[in-house]
């Protein structure tokens, strides 16, 4: 998650089952954090020990289609509200109550059902080809990504009697859900569809691209690429959390790095072709915006469909105004309600890729201040995916686990995590077996 962390401490394989505070002693996020995260682990990995890899009470999360009305709209989907659990997670589809407003009559009130293109979180064009439901037959899955708000997205989130001028407090993080279809080939009637499901969903989680991390080797020392010097070192002026990021997948990889975990973000107020207004341009020289500097324009929707939005560069500060020029249009426009913002990254100098940095594998690849990171060979890489490298400037190096003879190991990525879950299999307009799986609860007497 993109916050403003100092590092992220919590190790599934170190099996620690809390956090103990010790008198007189500093405070910091990260074990804060890791708390939530060993009470969150043991929560989910109960209800997936008892549940299983899903399943849900009564009929939360039941498919209907519902074919188009006239031949022009685009057919739908109906989707019982409820709650579902996928890996141990809780997903809930309950709509938040809605309340009438002073002077508003009760019929005004908004009560529609959730369908396939008004949920929540999956943000569908019925303009777009790609978002339209399939033709006959298709599987309808269950998309389960926990993702980050902060007082951006959720302006409830900051106390107003801190005051604009200071940073937002702790940031949430939130299970978001979509609905979509799958097609699949069935060559006949004894071909299991959950099981061609099972077998797409291996292939999208598997993992298939490796990292390491190391700060740089002098010049003249071993060759070796995976020795470390003893006399390497961070050169920093803070301590920083790294956040490396693939941009572009396929053969031609790309990816994007912060110094800031891709924390510094600058909301959109409004958008006038090449100029874009902000709330604001930064609290200092460290957390500003400035010419030269690479950013993403993305809004909640581009959030939800996991998509790399074109990387752009500034051209233009007009602190007067609190705009930015850049070097071409954002494709997101200034919905306030989608939270459209500027995300800074901190690649620079020659060599990009439409504002990236190649993957080059089998090399170590420069960032800053002698950090630096090896793709492993042979490595396939999805949009998103993402490793995290905490450098300290009072040990002049990077927080990165090595092997008894020193050299750093080559870690899958931190995430992104999706789950997974089958729904529905629709064959025509009334042939439809739920997939899900449900139970019941415990008898009260």
């Amino acid at each position: 998650m993109k916050a403003d962390f100092s590092r992220a401490t919590f190790r599934p394989a170190a099996h620690y089952s809390a956090v103990l505070s010790q008198q007189g002693r500093v405070q910091l996020d990260a074990d804060a954090n890791e708390q939530a995260a060993i009470e969150l682990h043991l929560a989910r990995t109960t209800a997936a020990d008892v549940i299983g890899p899903h399943g849900g009470p009564a009929d939360g999360f039941t498919v209907a289609y519902v074919p188009s009305p006239d031949g022009k709209q685009p057919a739908d989907l109906a989707i019982t509200p409820g709650r579902y659990y996928v890996d141990g997670v809780l997903v809930d589809s309950t709509p938040a109550p809605v309340f009438q407003a002073v002077g508003d009559d009760q019929s005004t009130l908004d009560t529609q059902a959730i369908g396939y293109w008004n949920q929540p979180f999956a943000y569908l064009d019925q303009e777009n080809a790609d978002d339209k439901l399939p033709g006959f037959p298709f599987l309808v899955y269950l998309r389960v990504v926990e993702q980050l708000v902060t007082a951006v997205q959720d302006p409830l989130i900051r106390e107003s009697a801190l005051g604009v001028a200071l940073p937002d407090t702790a940031a949430r993080s939130q299970v978001t859900w979509q609905a979509l279809p799958l097609p699949l080939k069935v060559s006949s009637q004894r071909s299991n569809p959950e099981q061609q499901f099972d077998q797409w969903v291996e292939d999208q989680t598997a993992v298939k691209s490796h990292l390491a991390a190391q700060v740089e080797k002098p010049a003249g020392t071993d060759d070796d690429p995976c020795l470390l010097a003893p006399d390497a070192a961070y050169r920093g002026p803070e301590n920083q959390l790294y956040r490396v990021e693939i941009h572009g997948a396929g053969e031609s990889a790309t990816f994007k790095w912060s110094r800031d975990n891709g924390s510094i973000v600058f909301p959109i107020t409004a958008v006038d072709g090449r100029w874009v207004s902000l709330s604001s341009l930064g609290r200092d020289d460290k957390l500003a915006i400035e010419v030269g500097d690479w950013v993403e324009a993305v809004d909640d929707a581009t959030t939800a469909r996991g998509v790399a939005a074109p990387l752009l560069r500034v051209t233009e500060l007009d602190p007067a105004g609190g705009r930015v020029l850049l070097d071409s249009e954002p494709l997101i426009g200034g919905i306030a309600a989608r939270h459209p913002l500027l995300r800074r990254w901190d690649q620079q100098g020659p060599g990009l890729s439409d504002g990236a940095v190649p993957v080059t594998e089998g090399a170590w690849l420069n960032l800053e201040d002698g950090v630096q990171v090896w793709f492993q060979a042979g490595g396939s890489y999805r949009t998103g995916d993402y490793w995290l490298i905490p450098a300290r400037t009072l040990t002049a190096d990077v927080e990165w686990p090595r092997d008894t003879a020193g050299r750093p190991l080559l870690l899958p990525p931190a995430g992104p995590v999706v789950r997974y879950a089958p729904l529905a299999w629709i064959t025509s307009d009334s042939g439809i077996t739920q997939l899900r799986r449900t139970f019941q609860h415990l008898p009260t007497a």
